[in-house]
C-alpha cells in the first residue's frame, strides 16, 4: 500500500516535470521575448517609433494572456463540479495533454517576418488555456496524497521538480537549439538538425520540443495515477452540476477565511502571472537582451526557484502556508520597485556609466527571486487551498481556486497594458503590479493558518 502510494506521489509529480517547459521555454524565457521581438519589428516596420513599437508589443503579448485568463476563469469551477459528481479526473486531463501538445507544436510557425503574428498568439494561448485546465484536475490530486501537515512538502517538492524539469529543459534549447543574432547557440555552434538560423528555426523549435517532452515524461502519471473509483456517480447532467457549484458559491461568502484567501490569491496570483509573462519580455525590450541571455536568466531563475520551492515546502510543513506567502509576496514587492525602478542607462536618479554591466547583474539577481520567491507562493497557496478543500469536492474546490487565480487575470495584463500605452514606458507599465501585491497581503490578514475545510460539509450542501 506505502509503495503504491509512493508511486501514486511520484506519478502526480511528473506532471510538474512534464508540463513546465511550456512556462519557462514557452511563457517566460525562449518563445515570449522571441515573440515580443517579433512583434516589435512588424511595429516598427509598419511605421511605429521604436519606443511605441516596443509597447504594442508587450500590449498585444497581455491581449492574450488576458483573453486566455478569463477563458480559464469562468470553465474552472464548472468543469471542476462535473469531474466531482462524475469521480473523473483523467479523462479530462488526457483531453487537455492533447490540446496543449498540438498548439505546442505548432510555435513553430512564428517565422522572424511576423506573418503568422496573430494565428501563433492565439495558438500559445490555448496552449496555455489546455496546460492551466489540466493543472487544474492534477491539483485536484494532491488532498488525497497526504495529511494536512503533509500536503505542504508534496506540494513544494512537486513544484520544485517541475523546476528541475524546466531547468533540464532549458539547458537543452540553449546548447543545441536556440540561437544568438550570430546564429550560434550557448555552445558557439550552429543549432542542430540542420535547422536555419537566419530563418529562427532553432528558436522556433522550442514548441514542437516542448510537446515531445511533453509526451515523454507524462508516462508516469498516465500508469501510476489513477482515478478514485469510490468518488463521483452522483448525477452530470447541467442542472445536478449548476446546483453543486452554486451551493457551494453561495456558501463562500459565509465562509470569512476562505473567502479572503480566495481574493488575496487574486491578487498576489495574478500580479505574480505578469511577472512570469514579462520578466523575459522585459530584458528583451528594456535592457536589449538576445534569446540566449534571456534563456541564461532562465537557467539562474529556475535553479533558485528549484531549491527555494523545495525549501518552502519544508517550512510549509513545520509553520504552515501562510507565513510562507507572506515572505515571498514581500520578496516579490521589492523586485517589481527594482523593474519600475531601472533600465539600461540608470537605476532611480543613478545614471550607469555607459557598456555597464551591473543592470544585467541586477536582473539576473531579481530573476533569481522571482524564480524562488514565486515557486514558493504557488506551493504554499496550493497547499493552503487543501486546508480549505473539503474531501468530496476537491475537483470543484481547486476550480476555485483557479477562478480566483484567473477571474481578474485580465487585470494586471490590462493594467500593464494600460500604463504601458500611457506613459510610452515599459518600466513604469510594472507600477500596478506592486498594488495587487500589496492588495493580496493585505487581504491575507483575515486568513485562518490551519483553513476552515472542516466547515465546508455543513455549509456547501444545496438543501
Amino acid at each position: 500500500m506505502a509503495a503504491t502510494l509512493r508511486k501514486r506521489i511520484w506519478g502526480w509529480m511528473a506532471f510538474d516535470w512534464a508540463s513546465q517547459p511550456f512556462y519557462t521555454l514557452g511563457l517566460t524565457f525562449i518563445f515570449g521575448p522571441y515573440f515580443a521581438a517579433v512583434a516589435a519589428e512588424h511595429y516598427l516596420t509598419s511605421g511605429a517609433d521604436l519606443s511605441t513599437a516596443r509597447a504594442q508589443a508587450q500590449g498585444l503579448w497581455s491581449g492574450g494572456q488576458t483573453v486566455a485568463g478569463l477563458m480559464i476563469a469562468f470553465s474552472a469551477p464548472f468543469l471542476g463540479a462535473f469531474a466531482d459528481n462524475s469521480g473523473r479526473k483523467m479523462p479530462w486531463i488526457a483531453f487537455f495533454s492533447v490540446i496543449y501538445v498540438i498548439a505546442a507544436s505548432l510555435l513553430w510557425g512564428l517565422t522572424p517576418d511576423g506573418a503568422n503574428l496573430i494565428w501563433v498568439l492565439v495558438v500559445f494561448y490555448v496552449g496555455f488555456f489546455a496546460a492551466e485546465s489540466g493543472l487544474n484536475f492534477v491539483n485536484a490530486i494532491l488532498p488525497s496524497l497526504g495529511t494536512r501537515q503533509e500536503v505542504g512538502r508534496i506540494s513544494g517538492s512537486g513544484v520544485a521538480v517541475g523546476y528541475w524539469g524546466g531547468v533540464v529543459a532549458l539547458f537543452i534549447v540553449l546548447l543545441f537549439l536556440a540561437e544568438n543574432d550570430a546564429g550560434v547557440t550557448l555552445l558557439g555552434n550552429a543549432p542542430l538538425f540542420g535547422l536555419d538560423p537566419d530563418l529562427r528555426e532553432g528558436t522556433r523549435a522550442v514548441g514542437p520540443f516542448i510537446a515531445i517532452w511533453f509526451i515523454i515524461f507524462m508516462v508516469p502519471f498516465f500508469l501510476w495515477v489513477r482515478d478514485d473509483p469510490s468518488l463521483g456517480g452522483k448525477p452530470t447532467n447541467l442542472r445536478a452540476v449548476s446546483a453543486e457549484l452554486f451551493a457551494t458559491l453561495r456558501s463562500v461568502k459565509d465562509r470569512k477565511s476562505l473567502l479572503n484567501f480566495l481574493l488575496g490569491s487574486m491578487f498576489y496570483r495574478d500580479a505574480l502571472n505578469a511577472l512570469y509573462a514579462f520578466g523575459g519580455v522585459y530584458a528583451a525590450l528594456v535592457l536589449d537582451w538576445q534569446t540566449v541571455q534571456v534563456g541564461v536568466f532562465g537557467i539562474v531563475a529556475a535553479i533558485a526557484a528549484a531549491i527555494v520551492t523545495w525549501a518552502a515546502g519544508l517550512a510549509d510543513q513545520r509553520f504552515g502556508p501562510k507565513p510562507v506567502i507572506r515572505v515571498a509576496v514581500w520578496l516579490l514587492i521589492i523586485v517589481c520597485i527594482v523593474i519600475v525602478s531601472m533600465s539600461r542607462e540608470r537605476f532611480l536618479w543613478l545614471p550607469f556609466t555607459e557598456g555597464s554591466a551591473l543592470p544585467d547583474l541586477i536582473f539576473y539577481v531579481c530573476g533569481a527571486i522571482i524564480g524562488g520567491a514565486g515557486g514558493a507562493v504557488y506551493s504554499a497557496s496550493r497547499s493552503m487551498m487543501v486546508r480549505h478543500t473539503h474531501p468530496e469536492r476537491p475537483a470543484e474546490a481547486f476550480g476555485l481556486f483557479a477562478l480566483s487565480g484567473k477571474a481578474t487575470a485580465f487585470l494586471a495584463p490590462a493594467s500593464i497594458t494600460l500604463f504601458t500605452y500611457l506613459t510610452n514606458n515599459n518600466q513604469l507599465g510594472f507600477l500596478p503590479v506592486i498594488f495587487l501585491f500589496l492588495i493580496g497581503l493585505i487581504l491575507l490578514r483575515w486568513v485562518n493558518p490551519e483553513g476552515d475545510r472542516d466547515e465546508w460539509a455543513v455549509s456547501s450542501r444545496p438543501d
